[in-house]
């Protein structure tokens, strides 16, 4: 039986949200949650579909006025991220989290729903929210694009656009920019800052604390930029060997 759950500040010690279900004592399942707890009070929605009682995905969406990527907008419900793992894929389940949301907005008389995708990696493919109704409405370096469903005609949501700009504030060494919102990062945190002290590279992490500071961060993912020198080198955790290369290629 298939069911999707309601996760709120009530059962998500029960239910988890999905990610690092089985590390639930690390760092970074812990932040989340507190993040998780903190966003619940700005209308911040997560659903977890479940397949007999085995969670398959989930998906996380909020009011694009608190929403933690790199968009402005208003009256639309921005979706954080939809994920559908492993033996769950090809049946129906993306879809399904996709239409609670679109109701959910529907039902608060929203514009419509937004979400900031790649056909690349990290982020969900493009051409599934094409295939449920959404268009393409703007892009953005290095393979970043933003679709919405729209409701009405009222203006719909575009990027914070000058990423070049605001990664050139950090000019020195690298800067690793990151908050709660995706409890993966910090084991590429502690990734990025070895690689750095290996090479005498100076090193720091800035905390986003709030949605404005990650709507206006050096990349349309918002939650995790690192910078290399002025530049941005990634927005999403990657292996030692890839940073290396990485570096040597900047």
């Amino acid at each position: 039986m298939v069911t999707v759950v309601d996760v709120t500040s009530e059962n998500i010690e029960e239910k988890g949200f999905f990610c690092m279900r089985s590390k639930s004592k690390t760092q970074g399942y812990k932040r989340k949650q507190s993040w998780l707890l903190d966003r619940f009070q700005e209308g911040l929605r997560l659903k977890i579909i479940e397949d007999d009682g085995y969670p398959r995905g989930f998906i996380e969406y909020i009011p694009i006025e608190y929403t933690w990527r790199g968009i402005q907008g208003s009256n639309y419900m921005a979706i954080h991220c939809l994920w559908i793992v492993g033996k769950g894929k090809g049946k129906g389940y993306g879809s399904r989290l996709l239409s609670e949301c679109i109701a959910d907005a529907r039902s608060s008389n929203m514009s419509g729903v937004a979400m900031v995708t790649s056909s690349k990696t990290w982020l969900t493919d493009t051409d599934f929210f094409v295939r449920h109704g959404f268009e393409l409405v703007d892009s953005a370096p290095p393979h970043f694009e933003l679709v919405v469903k729209r409701f009405d005609d009222q203006s719909c949501p575009v990027f914070n656009h000058g990423w070049d700009e605001r990664a050139g504030k950090f000019k020195d060494g690298i800067t690793i920019l990151k908050s709660d919102q995706c409890p993966y990062i910090y084991d590429a945190i502690n990734t990025i800052i070895e690689v750095a002290e290996e090479r005498g590279i100076r090193s720091q992490v800035v905390e986003l604390s709030n949605s404005m500071e990650a709507q206006f961060a050096p990349s349309p993912y918002g939650v995790f930029n690192v910078i290399y020198n002025g530049k941005l080198l990634t927005y999403h955790p990657v292996t030692k060997r890839e940073l290396i290369k990485m570096l040597e290629e900047a």
